[in-house]
């Protein structure tokens, strides 16, 4: 063990992302050298604190107030306080709070410490089966329907070669984000579903992408942290925003099968696994492009 005093300076702790166990042995020693640790959530980050005995004082530091925090904790590191930033779980400033800190006492020439661990992305990436040569981190897309899909036909217009895409998801959109990767990249499009890593209820589900939303839509609820990686081939622009548009699809069941409007859409709901007014919202803003 390590026992030199800490330099001053800003220090970026990875913690755990289930399992308390995954904490290094050098991160332990800086959270409980250093004088103050910044917490996304004070509460969270207590029971890691509690299971080795660490006493450290805490101090919030989450995204509705990182830009305040930041300025008052770099006040005390111009005076030679060490402090680490923590996020609830995994590495800080990946989809979690830490970014502005680090930029904040980077600008004010503050050392700035990686102390390296646990990361959901790359967690789930090592063990997903799929290319890890290649990858994109993209993390969380935008919540809304309409955004989202734009976001993901961007994607698959500017991937050149084959890579892996790697998002962050919630339960509650889980759903309707594989209906949406379905939609551009095709039913067969490989997928994997990481969920609650390293947790008592950890489950990694593979396959094609339509088969796994059949899966999960047929759940009585979806929970867990998650962690969505996408087989990206490239896809040509016409496919991407075009051939598997809702509007595209309306028309073939109306042409094939005699649909009604109403129907084709109840149909295409079904195929796709989210609500007939979430595809009603989506006809909307494509024939608004149109």
């Amino acid at each position: 063990m390590n026992d030199e005093p800490l330099a001053p300076g800003l220090y970026i702790v990875a913690t755990p992302i289930g399992n308390l166990e995954d904490i290094t042995l050098r991160a332990l020693r800086v959270l409980r050298s250093v004088d103050r640790i910044a917490c996304e959530d004070t509460r969270q980050t207590r029971k890691l604190l509690d299971r080795y005995g660490i006493t450290t004082p805490t101090i919030s530091s989450h995204e509705h107030n990182e830009a305040e925090r930041s300025r008052q904790l770099i006040q005390e590191l111009k005076n030679g306080a060490r402090i680490a930033v923590v996020s609830d779980a995994g590495t800080p400033g990946i989809s979690d709070p830490g970014m502005i800190f680090a930029q904040a006492a980077i600008a004010e020439g503050i050392p700035v410490f990686p102390i390296p661990g646990a990361n959901a992305a790359l967690t789930a990436l090592v063990a997903s089966g799929l290319n890890t040569d290649h990858f994109s981190f993209i993390g969380f897309l935008p919540p809304k329907a309409g955004a989202r899909r734009t976001a993901l036909e961007g994607l698959a217009r500017t991937t050149a070669d084959p890579t892996t895409l790697v998002l962050h998801e919630a339960p509650h959109r889980i759903v309707e984000t594989l209906a949406d990767i379905e939609s551009v990249w095709g039913p067969d499009c490989r997928i994997v579903l990481a969920r609650e890593m390293t947790k008592v209820h950890e489950e990694f589900l593979r396959g094609a992408v339509q088969s796994v939303r059949e899966q999960l839509a047929a759940r009585a609820s979806i929970r867990g942290e998650m962690v969505l990686l996408v087989d990206a081939k490239p896809v040509s622009a016409e496919l991407a925003v075009g051939s598997t548009s809702v509007q595209a699809r309306l028309a073939e069941l109306q042409k094939s099968e005699g649909l009604t409007e109403k129907d084709a859409l109840k149909r295409i709901a079904r195929e796709r696994g989210v609500s007939k007014s979430e595809i009603w919202r989506e006809l909307q803003r494509e024939r608004a492009w149109t």
